[in-house]
């Protein structure tokens, strides 16, 4: 037997040894077993009645025959430096694969696999580090990912690619003219048939299946285009300079966001937020939804807007219960990334500040996008905090977090017409997948009756002497799914 088969099977033998974790519900004892089985057909992927092949993504999640949860995916690593550090930017699922962007290389790994390095079935190299992303993925499973040019990381921030997910083939990239990475930071998104970058001094939009560019702008006077938002429309925050105020002063900084015509870059409309914002995000981008920081550095206000651009109504987070995240944009800008504020077509929902005490608990509250007012609110119960994942359909999905470890973990879905909870699956995680699975430190993804869990980046032990697992992507899903 060679050094990597022992080393395999001692990995399979811990994996079932950290199986056997007890569980108080029922339901959860067959807990974490691995499923063995054949992925999913492409044909019973779940899709949004209408959806084309290159619209962006929009699948309606159904209801699993069983109610036990599985591990459905891991991929971890035990082989990691003292002090090393490897930035881990984006995850996306299709039906059988798991991608995950790892330094300068996208993986994509079949799901229902332990998985470690070099078990990927496909690897894309890119032209250096990864330094931007989009969450989106068109109906065929094709994303966009932003590279420098080399693996420097001072180097520029000037390549987009975009890439099929199931079989890890580059369709086409460009270079952009970014000379620096000192001052701009590019973003990417994806709209029905297009790809659309920005960087600050200009934007591009691309045809997807073609790569045929299809127009650029570039910054004039004292604005520039700072991020790109995508999905069902396009828009773009702006940044502009005021002159007025000190350089020094964040005041100095103005912001506006356009809405844009994907396939001409024609402006359709402008909405500027009042003076002292320091920050604007999208949650959505059709309906049109901002989060903006007025005067602190957390989420004050989400705005909400119409067809025109109009302000229809505010939502105060100001000395509020409520807690609204987008992505930190310290090394990625990914504008629309706020996997905690998801968004239907009338309300957007936010999840509340913990309860803390013996028995924390908190709650998911619905906002009518028209007149601001509360609708809806979902209870996590003590010993439990419910985050709000994704729209599904007309439902909501979203996690169910056990807060004491003891009573199971659980993807549910949230129906805002009648106040009820379905469960999908009820699961457990052993101890070292604590700090992974949680939306406040990872990627969340619920696609294809599954929810996974990603590491934005792994660190190495503090010491050689040292050797552990890390868990980098966690993947769950229903024993009946498993079955299959």
């Amino acid at each position: 037997m060679t050094a990597e088969d022992q080393r395999r099977k001692r990995r399979r033998k811990r994996l079932w040894g950290l199986l056997a974790v007890p569980v108080v519900a029922a339901l959860v004892v067959a807990g974490l077993a691995l499923r063995d089985g054949k992925p999913d057909k492409k044909d019973d992927r779940p899709v949004a009645s209408g959806q084309g092949r290159l619209d962006v993504r929009e699948t309606v999640e159904k209801p699993p025959a069983s109610t036990v949860g599985v591990m459905g995916f891991r991929f971890s690593i035990d082989d990691m430096s003292p002090g090393e550090h490897d930035d881990m930017p984006g995850m996306w699922a299709t039906d059988k694969i798991l991608a995950k962007g790892i330094k300068s290389t996208l993986a994509g790994f079949r799901i229902g696999t332990d998985a470690s390095p070099h078990d990927e079935v496909w690897r894309l190299r890119l032209s250096g580090l990864i330094c931007g992303y989009t969450r989106h993925v068109t109906g065929e499973n094709r994303t966009a990912v932003l590279s420098r040019s080399s693996d420097d990381r001072h180097a520029a921030c000037n390549h987009v690619t975009f890439v099929d997910l199931d079989d890890g083939q580059k369709l086409w990239d460009h270079v952009f003219p970014l000379r620096s990475s000192a001052y701009d930071d590019p973003s990417v998104t994806l709209v029905h048939g297009t790809v659309a970058v920005t960087w600050g001094k200009g934007s591009d939009a691309y045809d997807m299946d073609s790569g045929r560019r299809l127009w650029r702008t570039e910054a004039t006077g004292d604005c520039r285009d700072t991020g790109a938002a995508g999905g069902r429309a396009l828009l773009f925050r702006v940044q502009c300079l005021d002159r007025k105020q000190p350089a020094t002063s964040w005041k100095a900084l103005v912001y506006k966001v356009r809405s844009v015509d994907p396939r001409t870059g024609r402006t359709l409309w402008t909405y500027a937020p009042a003076a002292g914002i320091r920050d604007v995000r999208v949650p959505s981008t059709d309906p049109a939804v901002l989060a903006v920081s007025a005067g602190d550095t957390e989420f004050t206000e989400l705005i909400s807007l119409d067809d025109h651009g109009r302000r229809r109504t505010t939502i105060s987070l100001r000395n509020s219960f409520y807690v609204g995240e987008c992505m930190d944009e310290t090394d990625y800008v990914v504008f629309d990334d706020c996997q905690t504020i998801p968004v239907s077509d009338d309300q957007v929902f936010l999840r509340s500040k913990e309860a803390g005490g013996l028995h924390n608990s908190n709650w998911v509250v619905g906002f009518d996008l028209a007149t601001g007012n509360t609708t809806r609110k979902f209870e996590s119960g003590p010993n439990a905090l419910l985050y709000p994942l994704r729209v599904s359909g007309d439902k909501l999905m979203a996690l169910r977090e056990s807060d004491d470890h003891i009573s199971p973990s659980a993807l549910v879905s949230l129906d805002p017409k009648t106040g009820t909870e379905t469960p999908y699956f009820y699961f457990a995680v052993p101890t070292e997948g604590y700090t992974l699975a949680t939306p406040d430190l990872s990627d969340v993804l619920v696609q294809n009756g599954r929810l996974f869990f990603g590491a934005r980046s792994a660190d190495g032990p503090a010491d050689s002497k040292q050797k552990r697992w890390d868990w980098l992507v966690l993947g769950l899903e229903s024993l009946a799914a498993a079955k299959k």
